[in-house]
């Protein structure tokens, strides 16, 4: 299986702003090759946090090329291809909202997350994010620069189709429990997890009266809460 992974660093919270993007090529689940690219981006004015994450300044990217002039060399390289991003939601939304600022039509491709199948791989990881993963899988990387990134990607995406035995596209949804995204003229269709949930008999949870507690606030409440749990 060959696949390409790809990263993109942005200059603000708005998704159209790339100022870089970095690929890593892999072929035979061996990788080939990675290559970069600063963007200057249609924004002058970069966010200090967004600088402090991959210390890219705008003086850094002032005599770059906007992303509508690189996507003419950047387009061939993954059309028609099947790409990994870590996080894919982020850097595909990226990608889509760069190419409908600049009036471009979306590539043909398909594409999916290694932040969502490596939690099938992984299990109960404190986290899942690409430095807690790559720390874990001994991997080493300069974390938020865009080639790097990619690079990472690759590694841990090669480690997880050995771990699982993944030697296809087609064995996602069965051994990653992932669905492939895809990117086309006029649309998307997302990259997810694909779930599935036994069913429960809830007659059988029973409390124990020996451990209730009259005295507390909850006592004899319905008590809901929300927000992410680890």
């Amino acid at each position: 299986m060959d696949f390409i992974t790809i990263d993109f660093e942005t200059a603000t919270a708005q998704r159209n702003s790339p100022c870089e993007i970095g690929l890593t090529f892999v072929e035979n689940f061996e990788i080939v090759g990675s290559k970069s690219w600063l963007i200057k981006p249609i924004y002058e004015d970069f966010d200090f946090f967004n600088i402090q994450i991959h210390v890219i300044t705008p003086e850094d990217v002032a005599n770059e090329p906007e992303f509508d002039e690189l996507w003419k060399e950047i387009k061939p390289l993954i059309e028609n291809k099947f790409l990994i991003a870590h996080n894919a939601s982020f850097d595909f939304s990226v990608l889509r909202k760069t190419l409908e600022t600049y009036n471009i039509p979306f590539p043909e491709l398909e594409y999916s997350c290694s932040y969502i199948f490596s939690k099938k791989v992984w299990t109960g990881m404190p986290a899942y994010d690409l430095k807690t993963l790559c720390n874990h899988n001994g991997i080493k990387f300069k974390h938020h620069r865009a080639e790097s990134d990619s690079f990472a990607t690759a590694e841990l995406a090669i480690k997880a189709f050995r771990k699982t035995g993944v030697k296809l596209k087609n064995d996602f949804p069965e051994k990653l429990k992932t669905n492939i995204g895809k990117l086309f003229s006029g649309g998307y269709k997302p990259s997810e997890t694909k779930r599935t949930f036994k069913a429960k008999d809830l007659a059988k949870i029973v409390g124990d009266p020996q451990k209730h507690n009259k005295e507390s606030i909850f006592y004899g409440k319905t008590v809901v809460f929300t927000g992410a749990l680890s």
